[in-house]
């Protein structure tokens, strides 16, 4: 189907690269769905096991505490998160907090508001 605009399409496709495609992202916009699509599985791993099991309480220092724990949510590659930041020019810690957010603003809607 040629609907979609060529622009979404490589999106979609970069949001993979090195994991299951080799489309590298090239616009900020991809690089940064490349990044945030594995911080998004950890940082809902980490809601998950919180006694509140939710986001919505949740700091970068939760995260980068499991993230340390390579059998935590061992399925998301902490390499691709740190090379997307690095693409970006971003400190990680401000990109987890940033998705954090995020993701709290949607928290009810991505089953992640919990106990609270």
């Amino acid at each position: 189907d040629k609907s979609w605009p060529e622009n979404y399409i490589h999106a979609v496709q970069s949001h993979g690269w090195k994991l299951c495609s080799d489309v590298e992202p090239t616009e900020k916009m991809e690089k940064v769905l490349y990044t945030i699509d594995e911080l998004t599985g950890l940082i809902s791993a980490v809601a998950l096991v919180r006694p509140s099991k939710s986001v919505l309480d949740m700091d970068a220092k939760s995260v980068k505490k499991k993230w340390k724990q390579k059998g935590f949510a061992a399925g998301v590659s902490r390499n691709v998160i740190e090379e997307g930041a690095a693409m970006l020019g971003m400190d990680l810690n401000y990109i987890i907090q940033e998705t954090i957010k995020g993701m709290q603003d949607v928290a009810e809607e991505i089953g992640l508001k919990g106990e609270l």
